[in-house]
């Protein structure tokens, strides 16, 4: 147990072994806007545990980007993180970190991170898909992408905040 909070802010994003099945949604709110629009949330047919490589894992995660509904002016890149094992599943964490380069500014002011965590249960048959979850920087809530559609409103708010925490340090 002490282990575990002693660990780094990217393993803050992992849903507890036991209640992976039980993570938040979207908010009642935004689920009433998605009924009220009937807009499909984009989901991606996800790989095997018997199937599942590190690549294959990190090439998935690109594949689910790419159906997000973010401005081309976004620019991100995904990386591997670690292997993580425990009693009933094993996990893999990843990271994309997005930006907003401009001509003016091509090395943006902050950058916005979405953690992701591939579950591969040790409980179900290897035929089973594996499951997804990922999680905003500065957020504990858990989203699986088959249940809440992404909005690129969160990166602009992860990057806003910063700024504006970096300009108050720095007008002190």
């Amino acid at each position: 147990m002490e282990e575990e909070k002693e660990g780094s802010e990217e393993k803050d994003h992992i849903p507890p072994e036991d209640e992976s099945s039980s993570t938040e949604e979207c908010l009642p709110e935004d689920e009433e806007k998605e009924k009220e629009s009937k807009h499909v949330i984009k989901n991606i047919p996800w790989t095997t545990a018997k199937n599942f490589t590190v690549e294959i894992g990190q090439q998935q995660i690109e594949e689910l980007i790419s159906t997000w509904d973010i401005h081309e002016s976004w620019l991100h890149h995904s990386e591997f993180l670690e292997e993580e094992e425990l009693k009933d599943s094993k996990r893999y964490h990843y990271r994309a970190c997005w930006g907003l380069p401009t001509r003016r500014k091509p090395i943006p002011r902050a950058t916005a991170s979405v953690y992701f965590v591939i579950v591969i249960s040790k409980l179900k048959p290897d035929t089973a898909p594996v499951e997804v979850f990922y999680r905003l920087e500065s957020s504990r809530l858990i989203r699986r992408p088959e249940q809440c559609e992404f909005r690129e409103k969160w990166l602009h708010d992860i990057i806003e905040n910063k700024v504006l925490c970096a300009e108050r340090l720095a007008s002190r």
